[in-house]
């Protein structure tokens, strides 16, 4: 295990040395104290290691990420996981507004609260939410799955297109063009791997699926009030 202390040592020393690290090293395992809710902590990662933050972070913790794992044992602040790539994201607490934001690839797991924007403009990311999701999340969402265990707030998958939200509670709202859509046996599949995998034991046959009506693909003036 190897041991950095954010106070003492620095940010900047924290990500280059983090940087340096390539897919054959044997420093697979790092720890790093006294984070104090920094920003931009482990960002840009590019090697299977494991990092676990222990504390709280600030805006945009391990985005960027490809390959690593990325452990914090407190809550997150804004744009965790944004635009990731690959790799895993575990968020012990809460997560602040727009998580997971842009991700591409990966699996961003927030075992607390996440606030509005979780997931948006999501690319191929998979989010679960222990507990519930804020407003407008899944907004312009493209691909990717989110699986929700608990409530979504206002005007849930706006504007989506092939993602699919999986949210075991009750929806707020649908955001414009997002529609409750039949829970099929590949869906129940999904949701069986990334449960597993989030370490969480709800049942997949509790949830229901949301998706895009695909009514806004394409202009059509008949729909124009809901641009």
């Amino acid at each position: 295990m190897q041991s950095f202390d954010l106070e003492a040592q620095g940010l900047r020393e924290l990500n280059a040395t983090l940087h340096a690290q390539a897919d054959d090293t044997n420093q697979t395992a790092w720890e790093i104290d006294n984070p104090k809710g920094a920003h931009a902590i482990a960002v840009g990662l590019d090697a299977p290691i494991e990092v676990t933050v222990k504390g709280s972070t600030g805006y945009y913790c391990a985005g960027m990420n490809q390959q690593a794992t990325v452990n914090v044992t407190g809550s997150a602040g804004p744009g965790v996981a944004e635009n990731m790539m690959s790799g895993k994201v575990v968020i012990e607490g809460d997560a602040s507004q727009y998580a997971g934001a842009t991700g591409h690839g990966g699996l961003l797991v927030i075992k607390g609260n996440a606030s509005s924007r979780c997931g948006i403009s999501m690319k191929g990311i998979n989010i679960v939410v222990h507990g519930n999701i804020g407003h407008m999340s899944g907004f312009m969402a493209q691909s990717g799955n989110m699986v929700v265990c608990g409530d979504a707030g206002d005007a849930l998958g706006d504007s989506c297109y092939e993602a699919r939200f999986f949210v075991r509670g009750s929806v707020k709202s649908l955001g414009a063009d997002c529609e409750e859509k039949e829970m099929r046996p590949e869906h129940i599949e999904i949701l069986k791997e990334l449960l597993a995998e989030a370490e969480c034991d709800a049942k997949p046959e509790e949830f229901k699926r949301y998706g895009s009506a695909r009514n806004l693909y394409n202009f059509d003036v008949d729909n124009a009030a809901a641009y």
